[in-house]
């Protein structure tokens, strides 16, 4: 449990900490190799595995000190908080209440950075003269949108939903995405963004066409 929620949490930094480096890339690229040197990387790598891992242990200490009924099988893929809060007896009030705080911290205002960013990015993308500049500018910006429409899609679907559409199948389902299908299309995602794996994926896709016709 401690280690998905912290690595989940840590992507949440992470991305907005993403966003402000493709903003710093695109609207100051001069001063770029100066913004974010070698000391700021490693400073916001730092922070972002300090929230997340502090974030997580607040949240699993608060879970393991509940009592658990009868059936202690947990209805999952994994050891996933939410359900286990299904198995507890006891009053979860403080403990969801603590879950929504930092859920809003690590998915909402992230979010709101990531959007600050991206219209200052836009704003100054629609400025570039040439096509080829904006092009460049936007296949920059793909990869990161990307995974963060995937990324946190699915944790909004998961821990902002209303309990109205409460359900285990639908929990296990954003899970599996949020956990096991987003890590995996990451480096695929990224990959893309180097012209060597882009010539390969061009060659293999016109050898299929040839092939299929």
């Amino acid at each position: 449990m401690y280690f998905s929620l912290a690595m989940g949490s840590t992507e949440c930094v992470l991305l907005s900490m993403m966003a402000y480096d493709r903003y710093v890339a695109i609207c100051n690229p001069l001063r770029y190799p100066i913004i974010m040197n070698r000391k700021v990387c490693v400073q916001i790598a730092a922070s972002s595995w300090a929230t997340g891992c502090l974030t997580a242990l607040v949240e699993t200490v608060s879970v393991l000190q509940l009592s658990l009924c009868g059936n202690s099988v947990i209805n999952h893929f994994a050891c996933e908080i939410l359900a286990v809060l299904k198995l507890v007896c006891v009053d979860t009030f403080m403990v969801q209440l603590i879950m929504l705080v930092i859920t809003i911290l690590l998915v909402p205002m992230p979010m709101l950075l990531i959007c600050i960013s991206y219209a200052f990015i836009l704003s100054n993308i629609l400025r570039i003269s040439s096509a080829d500049g904006r092009s460049k500018a936007f296949s920059t910006c793909a990869a990161h949108l990307t995974v963060v429409v995937l990324f946190y899609g699915t944790a909004l679907s998961m821990y902002l939903k209303p309990s109205a559409v409460d359900s285990q199948e639908i929990d296990k389902f954003m899970a599996l995405v949020y956990g096991g299908l987003t890590p995996m299309l990451n480096p695929i995602i990224y990959s893309l963004r180097n012209k060597e794996v882009k010539a390969a994926v061009k060659k293999l896709l016109i050898r299929k066409s040839l092939v299929l016709s």
